[in-house]
């Protein structure tokens, strides 16, 4: 016997009509005769007896009926299941991201995504990049939103996909250069500044600015990520070069009260971005989508802000740190 075969006879059982089955199934009557005859023939039992138009079980079809419908049902709540895991209805999903990003606008991201559907299991973390290039090396994430560095080394057990853009200068609305249409480094010379810590690449590649414009960096206030810098900015303490994503998540939550604006530079300098996907933790419809919706939308928010994002694929990121 095959499923087929039991479908077929399920079927006849709660209709008692070969056409109407064959309606159901959208087989043909000959064809549910013959997969009706080849389930009797492999029991070696007549299972049905012919009263007029219609076909009476015996006894021992009533009992084949019970067996066959839990097979039935389990195989249907298994097609169901794969195909919600083929399009990406359900599953589950294990994510990390910088925390910049993860303070609100990934989130929201996700939940919009995912909506109310119970069917799917989301675990997402907020890491530092080195550490979520250590899970994405380790394949302990379905894929990492992070900073992008350059891995000292080895070659990287992850793949990425580089997302870069222009970064701004954050202000106090009430300070001389919040007024000009671009400001230059060479703008900043002298003045108190907020930043990451050193050891950041993206700290490195602004005092390198600094350096090459003859420039004086002068640090006041240190953070792990940009968006605590902007009280400091908005009481008029320090300005600070951010990037493009901490511009878009302030226009949404306005932890300032519109007392920071985000001037472009003058000399372009560019944020990377880098989506992380481990190279031997092949993912799953569900990770392929969400990953997808979020590549779209932080070019989505870097268009808005006028952030001039672009993207580019990196197979090998060995290498000295940048």
């Amino acid at each position: 016997m095959n499923l087929t075969q039991l479908t077929v006879f399920r079927e006849v059982m709660e209709s008692g009509s070969i056409s109407q089955t064959a309606k159901k199934l959208h087989r043909t009557q000959p064809a549910i005769s013959l997969a009706l005859k080849n389930l009797e023939k492999s029991l070696g039992l007549t299972l049905f007896e012919r009263k007029g138009r219609r076909l009476v079980p015996v006894p021992e079809a009533h009992y084949l009926l019970a067996e066959t419908a839990g097979i039935l049902d389990r195989l249907s709540t298994i097609s169901n299941t794969m195909e919600g895991l083929i399009k990406g209805h359900s599953g589950s999903l294990n994510i990390a991201t910088m925390p910049g990003p993860s303070a609100f606008l990934f989130p929201r991201f996700i939940s919009q995504s995912v909506g109310e559907n119970p069917d799917i299991q989301i675990t997402l973390s907020s890491r530092s990049s080195p550490q979520i290039m250590e899970l994405a090396g380790t394949q302990n994430i379905d894929f990492g939103f992070a900073d992008f560095e350059h891995s000292a080394g080895r070659k990287a057990q992850y793949s990425v996909e580089l997302i870069q853009a222009d970064c701004f200068c954050a202000i106090d609305c009430d300070h001389p250069l919040a007024s000009q249409d671009s400001i230059t480094i060479s703008d900043l010379d002298g003045t108190p500044m907020g930043g990451l810590y050193a050891t950041h690449p993206f700290q490195r590649k602004v005092r390198r600015e600094f350096q090459d414009m003859s420039a004086n960096y002068n640090p006041t206030v240190t953070c792990q990520y940009f968006l605590p810098l902007i009280p400091f900015v908005s009481s008029g303490q320090c300005c600070t070069i951010v990037d493009p994503l901490t511009v878009a998540t302030e226009r949404e939550m306005n932890l300032s009260n519109d007392k920071v604006v985000f001037v472009p530079l003058g000399n372009p300098l560019r944020y990377e971005y880098a989506i992380l996907e481990p190279a031997h933790r092949p993912p799953s419809q569900l990770a392929l989508k969400i990953k997808a919706g979020w590549k779209a939308e932080v070019l989505k928010m870097l268009e808005e802000v006028k952030a001039n994002p672009h993207t580019e694929w990196v197979g090998d990121v060995r290498g000295q740190q940048v």
